[in-house]
């Protein structure tokens, strides 16, 4: 079949061009990305439906090239913390497509023997990796009018085209009368708890009902767990006698974002350890089995297509040689500062960091894309990891000191340092899913993997100039417009990423709060072994608890709604015994048009917000009715849910009982 093709290339990357776009500057203003592979892959089957000898593969490597370039507009969660904090006052191009790539191509290289390791050897459901599998063999199959029958005459693939439709149906519409103001999307509530406060809040996403239903129970369990340490726990005692009457709602959601994210870091740090010392058996077997595969095709033996990956020697001489150029971007970004004395051994120092760092960021950010997706993987959470490692190192090499000038040289230097490594996760992010989808569609791993190296390099080249467009027009929360106006994109990660650098230099960080949340990851490590041990039905995944205290409730609250609903509708299905197995693909396929649904009207509303300037460019209410928007809103998603859901089991009934007729 048709995988690598030139025409693949150039598609993917005309789309890399719009999806990246969009989520730059949705990164910039909200904090927020969307994953690209499943809008990717669907724009892929429209087009090349029309050229002869198309593939699934070769669509797969379009929603890989695309995924991976979007992906990497995460990288904006750090770099405008330089121009926050003053030091830069544009982005010069070659120093930020340098980092962007080499970033970006450490992250391709270290996610080589993790595909073995957390992919082809693990159980973790990667949901959005699953969804765009399901969806390329779905629109193979309709394309090219194929049936699945098996031997009990059973067609597989009846009605799997139409379930996604209607779930992609069912979101795009949710998110379109959101955009309206007809109906509010979150819906949340401050209220006292004795002394203290609380919130409680859902995001009414239907992707979020997919990303659930395909992630399975435990980890539903794990986010709620970890979200009611968060709400019913830390948020009480952090506000406890200190909670206003007046601008509750305010108050709550600050000590959340200042004092309990934090905590949740802490868990997440100590579950990221835990996790990778499960995990380092699985990488090295993966490393000596690649370099096995690599050994038998040298010496002329078949390997199968779908273990091929690129030689394990080229991607340790790769890793290798790109710790040149990080030295001298390194050395070149800091030559003429107030700490260019001691340069020398910082330099030498940051480059063992990022060649250690990267593999612990790429494998963590791995597994946490395998359990819950990389658009709800708390991506966020490890770059706060890795700029306090980063400044502890970097002060501890350096020497304390209270010249202005080299404070601000160092916090700088970190930023800079933490954005290299932050390549690293936002690729081992999605490059894991993307390898996910490519095993399911019978993928060839070296074709795949020189992809996403193409993406990187795509996006490398996209990113700069947009950074540019939006500093030059709209300038950053804390700074200057190149005009001399304050800047209006809040950047929210990077402007916290630059707090917690300044907090590390000036010695003002609360360091305990990220002491409780290590202790906290810990209990939880703890009682997860005990329940492994104990029963093999029973689990609690570490990094899951961590990511439901770091989460804000919007998110953490209907992943497990949409996991509930996946284990009653397979309950349902596996009580069929002859149609058992089509009716529960069916349900997967419905979540994956959750998914898909509001994944496109995502890319499409960025566009639309880019054009306009305006944050609600649709809205037909001014800024909605208030309580009523999120009670309508409430109404209709439990009745879109509820409807597609129960629309799907009669079909795939009605579907069974035709079947069985002919």
């Amino acid at each position: 079949m048709r995988e690598l093709t030139v025409r693949s290339v150039v598609l993917g990357g005309l789309i890399t061009l719009v999806f990246t776009a969009a989520n730059v500057y949705l990164g910039l203003k909200v904090g927020l990305t969307f994953a690209t592979a499943i809008p990717a892959a669907v724009i892929s089957m429209s087009v090349l439906r029309y050229f002869r000898d198309h593939s699934i593969t070769e669509n797969n490597i379009v929603q890989t090239i695309a995924s991976a370039a979007g992906t990497l507009s995460a990288i904006v969660f750090v770099l405008p913390g330089l121009i926050m904090i003053g030091w830069w006052s544009g982005f010069p191009y070659w120093t930020t497509v340098a980092v962007c790539a080499i970033g970006g191509l450490l992250g391709v290289m270290y996610s080589i023997p993790l595909r073995r390791a957390l992919v082809t050897g693990s159980d973790l459901p990667y949901p959005e990796g699953v969804a765009a599998a399901e969806v390329l063999k779905v629109g193979e199959a309709s394309t090219d009018h194929e049936s699945d029958v098996d031997d009990r005459g059973i067609d597989q693939n009846r009605g799997g085209m139409r379930a996604i439709v209607v779930g992609s149906l069912g979101s795009a519409l949710f998110s379109i009368l959101g955009a309206l103001k007809l109906l509010a999307t979150e819906a949340s509530v401050a209220f006292k708890v004795g002394s203290g406060a609380t919130m409680m809040g859902a995001s009414l996403s239907l992707a979020l009902v997919g990303v659930g239903h395909l992630v399975g129970v435990a980890v539903g369990i794990a986010m709620l767990v970890g979200l009611v340490i968060a709400f019913f726990v830390l948020l009480p005692i952090r506000t406890w006698n200190s909670a206003p009457t007046d601008g509750l709602a305010d108050y709550v959601d600050k000590i959340f974002s200042d004092d309990v994210r934090m905590v949740g870091a802490g868990a997440i740090a100590v579950a990221a350890v835990w996790t990778l010392a499960t995990v380092i058996g699985p990488i090295l077997k993966g490393i000596i089995a690649a370099m096995a595969s690599a050994k038998a095709r040298k010496s002329g033996n078949s390997v199968d297509v779908t273990e091929r990956d690129i030689p394990i020697q080229w991607v340790g001489l790769t890793v290798i040689l790109a710790m040149i150029p990080i030295g001298w971007l390194l050395w070149d970004f800091a030559a003429d500062s107030h700490i260019a004395d001691s340069l020398a051994g910082i330099v030498i120092v940051s480059i063992v960091f990022v060649l250690v760092i990267g593999l612990v960021v790429a494998a963590v950010c791995g597994y946490m894309a395998g359990l819950i997706g990389s658009s709800n993987s708390p991506i966020s959470g490890v770059g706060i990891l890795v700029v306090l490692c980063a400044a502890l190192l970097i002060k501890v090499t350096h020497g304390s000191t209270d010249d202005p000038n080299e404070v601000q040289a160092l916090i700088a230097y970190t930023l800079f340092t933490a954005a290299v490594v932050f390549g690293v996760a936002t690729i081992s992010n999605d490059n894991l899913q993307d390898l996910k989808t490519g095993q399911l569609v019978g993928a060839t791993p070296w074709k795949q993997q020189v992809a996403l190296i193409i993406g990187v390099v795509f996006g490398s080249a996209i990113i700069p100039p947009i950074l540019s467009l939006m500093n030059k027009a709209f300038g950053f929360t804390g700074a200057t417009k190149p005009d001399g106006a304050p800047g209006e994109l809040a950047a929210p990660q990077a402007g916290l990423m630059s707090t917690l650098a300044k907090g590390v230099f000036g010695g003002d960080l609360n360091w305990a709060l990220i002491g409780v949340g290590a202790l906290i990851g810990v209990g939880v490590i703890l009682v997860d072994e005990v329940l492994k041990r104990s029963t093999s039905r029973f689990s609690l995944p570490p990094l899951a608890v961590g990511m439901g205290i770091y989460l804000p409730m919007s998110l953490t609250l209907i992943i497990p709604l949409g996991a509930f609903l996946g284990v009653f509708y397979d309950k349902w299905a596996a009580r069929d015994a002859v149609d058992g197995e089509r009716k529960r693909r069916l349900g997967v396929l419905l979540a994956t048009g959750l998914i898909v649904g509001e994944s496109i009207w995502g890319v499409i509303f960025a566009a639309i917000v880019a054009a306009s300037g305006k944050d609600a460019p649709l809205s037909i209410v001014g800024d909605g009715y208030g309580d009523g928007a999120q009670i309508v809103g409430i109404i209709v998603f439990v009745l879109l849910v509820g409807g597609m859901y129960r629309y799907t089991q009669r079909r795939s009934e009605r579907d069974f009982a035709a079947m069985s007729q002919k």
